[in-house]
């Protein structure tokens, strides 16, 4: 496309007519930022066309027009300056357009908005014109106007005080950036406190006598007024607690005081707050109400509201600090314990929480991490996504205080900092609260839909003709980490001394890889390369959909459950076909060229739920080694990483998901934990401790984790360790029950929706119910008085069991010697052999 040149825009500007143009529909316009410099307001933002590229410098150009709410008055154009924003692209979502070059920068210079030295009050409506040229012979004008951001000085774009006494506001009506100048006819400029209520002090341009503060409350539309004390232009008003609580008022989550001058004619005036000289805003705890403060908060639009609401942390130093941020500010009657910083991701629901420093003048200090500290100790980056900050009670569950920042802290943010390769954003939504922005690994460059086509379409073929690489590209649920089956190959060809080079994909940087492995970011361009090239991939769930296994490459496909469950295309129920997932499965099960079976029981299951016509190698699960030899050093220092204290009786609770528990934002399912936590504590606490591992598709927390009786394990790398240290299980119907009965240790299977999931959501491979290795339990109650009966008898199964427990693992755990990894390499090897290529040499 060619480019718009400076010599063209010039003469192509706006036009000038007063009439409003219409928007144009198949064009989208948006405010990202807005910042305030010595040179004036600047305004970054992007015009992105439908149906065409702009991913070229000059392929667009941005002109804003601002108009007078007087048509009488001439327009003012401010022609901006082309940014390269990917971004823009990224957040497009669609994979056919670049729109690199959609963004801009303009600048509003204050003096703009005077004429013949006087301001030209009144509210200015912003105009945006992209400019594009989609032929040679033509230039293309669309018009719009700029909507909001989600976010920061997008959503609430800064005010300044311009002269003495103007102030230029800009803010969005209807959607569309506007501005605002105006000379605020009542300004509040101090807030002084004491022990029966506040004096307020201000100016005000026209004050007569008998002029009062008339306050409304909303949800009463009670009405209190204030005489004001009047010195010229300046007043002070007082103004006593005792209405804000009197009549039963005050009790609420949040109620809000409507604040006006009310003059003796029946004339109204808004106070503005001006904070020039110091601030107002401020928490003033009110008497007689326990945890309820009358909080004077400056609103978006400059204005003064009066809340009653309880105390928040009012943040008003920001300071970014080595992995993460430092926020000083005042939370009144803090808890008697103390208070923790939370963040609570807005997804997961997951938590991180951080102990505050407190003063008694109500003063608090709190560190704000930039990363988590996993179950098993490792510090790792904050997932991607928002996580929402609150101070809490510590230790304990308790109302959380939200985190405000008050006016002089607001130009801190956005602040930055990287944890992982990571951008970790502190940000701030509706003006003034606080949040955590966890941006993705990959850049918006690497991420967005139309470079992501672009690598599967055009990069990932291109890269398929280069020479293979003597490489291993290892993947475990889509970057989970390192675990399962690939763990152990990877182990085993470790140990061999293989001379070959290890790559293990990531997501989110959510894992850490041992020395000699290098991780690879799930969906970047070298992950792409690495399928393309890597001579083998081995992987225990499904592999990327547009995978083709090249001549020379070898596949190998671990799986990741022995069968219990119906699978793929056994499961009668309508769900796997309707989303697509059993046409993509057959696509997928082409390229492989060896999968695993655990068992002589599973093969042929396998082969008939994938439609699978390759190899398939009788090994066992390689992940299943480390339990058929269990080594009493790694048992040691798994308790201890997971801090288990010594003579402390493990219970592992493992339940599969639920596909008809899909949580209401579609990311995920339900916990729907059915297990009596408090009753569990009762009858156990005193020397169990109870490990919970929901399974991967669950994105919900577990409510009362961290007690040291109960653990939340849903993050901890790999499950192998967790059934290595069990010394109970308890599950429904999930796998696990496979793996764990190489062990011979006690199960349970806590089964209170058994008829609905074995007739309804999936069905079953064998007769269930007279052939478990243990109990079958349908209420909490009876299975925690079955795990405490267990324990106090001292014996090594539940009654009866022995028998059935020996059957199943003879027919389910045959295999299970711990040489599962040897035979799997060996073949794996060996196949590559045949590919034509030598062996790496060990």
């Amino acid at each position: 496309m060619p480019v718009l040149t400076r010599l063209v825009l010039p003469h192509a500007a706006p036009p000038t007519a007063t009439r409003h143009p219409a928007a144009d529909e198949d064009v989208d316009f948006g405010l990202l930022r807005a910042r305030w410099h010595r040179r004036g307001l600047e305004l970054t933002g992007f015009a992105r066309p439908h149906g065409r590229d702009t991913a070229r410098p000059g392929s667009a150009w941005t002109w804003l027009t601002l108009r007078h709410e007087d048509d009488a008055e001439p327009p003012l154009h401010l022609r901006s300056r082309p940014r390269r924003l990917p971004e823009v692209t990224d957040d497009s979502a669609q994979p056919e357009h670049n729109h690199d070059w959609s963004g801009f920068t303009a600048l509003m210079a204050p003096a703009r908005l005077r004429r013949g030295g006087h301001w030209l009050l009144g509210d200015w409506r912003i105009e945006a014109t992209l400019f594009t040229r989609p032929r040679p012979t033509r230039l293309r004008r669309q018009y719009g106007a700029l909507a909001p951001h989600w976010c920061g000085s997008g959503e609430y774009p800064p005010a300044r005080w311009v002269a003495p006494d103007v102030r230029l506001q800009p803010f969005f009506a209807d959607g569309r950036l506007r501005l605002r100048l105006e000379r605020p006819a009542v300004r509040i400029t101090r807030a002084a406190p004491d022990p029966d209520g506040l004096e307020l002090s201000g100016l005000a341009a026209a004050c007569p006598g008998g002029t009062v503060l008339r306050l409304r409350h909303r949800q009463s539309d009670a009405v209190t007024e204030r005489p004001l004390a009047r010195t010229g232009n300046t007043f002070t008003v007082r103004l006593p607690y005792r209405p804000f609580t009197a009549d039963g008022r005050g009790g609420g989550a949040l109620e809000h005081w409507d604040a006006e001058l009310l003059r003796p004619d029946g004339g109204t005036e808004q106070l503005c707050l001006d904070e020039r000289g110091g601030p107002v805003t401020g928490q003033h705890p009110l008497p007689g109400a326990a945890d309820r403060v009358l909080y004077l908060k400056h609103l978006a639009d400059g204005r003064l509201q009066f809340c009653v609401q309880p105390a928040a942390g009012l943040v008003d130093r920001i300071a970014v600090r080595d992995g993460g941020f430092e926020l000083s500010g005042h939370c009144p009657a803090p808890a008697a314990d103390g208070l923790e910083l939370v963040l609570r991701h807005s997804g997961t629901a997951g938590e991180v929480r951080t102990p505050v420093a407190t003063g008694a003048d109500g003063r608090f200090l709190a560190r704000v991490p930039a990363t988590r500290t996993g179950v098993d100790g490792a510090a790792l980056p904050l997932r991607k996504g928002l996580w929402e900050a609150a101070l809490e009670p510590a230790g304990r569950p308790g109302p959380g205080r939200p985190l405000l920042a008050a006016p002089a802290a607001l130009p801190a943010v956005p602040a930055a900092t990287t944890a992982g390769g990571k951008r970790i954003l502190l940000e701030r939504r509706w003006h003034d609260t606080l949040v955590v922005d966890s941006t993705p690994v990959l850049t918006a460059t690497e991420r967005s839909a139309w470079t992501q086509a672009r690598q599967r379409t055009e990069r990932y073929p291109a890269a398929r003709r280069e020479p293979l690489r003597e490489a291993v590209l290892y993947d475990v649920f889509g970057g989970r980490g390192y675990a399962d089956s690939p763990r152990a190959v990877h182990a085993e060809l470790a140990r061999r001394g293989t001379e070959l080079t290890h790559l293990w994909v990531i997501d989110d940087a959510q894992a850490e890889v041992p020395p000699g492995v290098v991780p690879v970011r799930i969906w970047s361009p070298e992950w792409y390369r690495a399928l393309a090239t890597c001579r083998y991939l081995v992987g225990n769930t499904h592999f990327p959909d547009f995978l083709e296994r090249r001549p020379g490459q070898v596949v190998v496909q671990t799986w990741h459950g022995s069968l219990l469950k119906r699978i793929a295309h056994d499961v009668e129920n309508p769900w796997l076909a309707d989303s697509g997932y059993l046409a993509a499965l057959d696509r997928e099960t082409a390229q492989w060229s060896l999968l695993l079976s655990p068992s002589p029981f599973a093969t042929p299951i396998l082969r008939r739920a994938f439609h699978y016509r390759g190899e398939l190698l009788e090994s066992g699960y390689p992940r299943n080694d480390v339990l058929a030899r269990p080594d009493p050093r790694t048992a040691a220092a798994v308790r201890r990483r997971l801090g288990i204290p010594e003579g402390r009786r493990i219970v592992l609770y493992a339940p599969t998901w639920r596909e008809d528990q899909r949580r209401g934002d579609g990311d995920g399912f339900r916990l729907d934990l059915r297990l009596d936590l408090d009753h569990a504590r009762r009858l156990l606490g005193t020397d169990h401790v109870l490990l919970v591992r929901p399974h991967a598709h669950v994105r919900e927390p577990l409510p009362g984790a961290g007690d040291g009786f109960l653990y939340d394990c849903g993050d901890y790398p790999d499950p192998q360790d967790l059934l290595l240290v069990a010394d109970v299980l308890v599950t429904d119907y999930s796998s696990i029950m496979f793996d764990f009965a190489i062990t011979g240790r006690p199960m349970y299977f806590f089964t209170y929706d058994l008829e609905h999931y074995r007739d309804t959501l999936r069905g079953f491979y064998f007769d269930f119910e007279p052939n478990a290795p243990g109990p079958l339990v349908p209420t909490s109650a009876a299975l925690l008085g079955a795990l405490r009966e267990l324990a106090d008898s001292g014996a090594a199964l539940p009654p009866g069991y022995a028998e059935r427990y020996r059957r199943f693992r003879a027919e389910h755990c045959v295999l299970d010697d711990g040489g599962a990894a040897r035979r799997v390499v060996d073949r794996m090897l060996g196949l590559g052999r045949a590919e034509g290529r030598p062996q790496p040499k060990e």
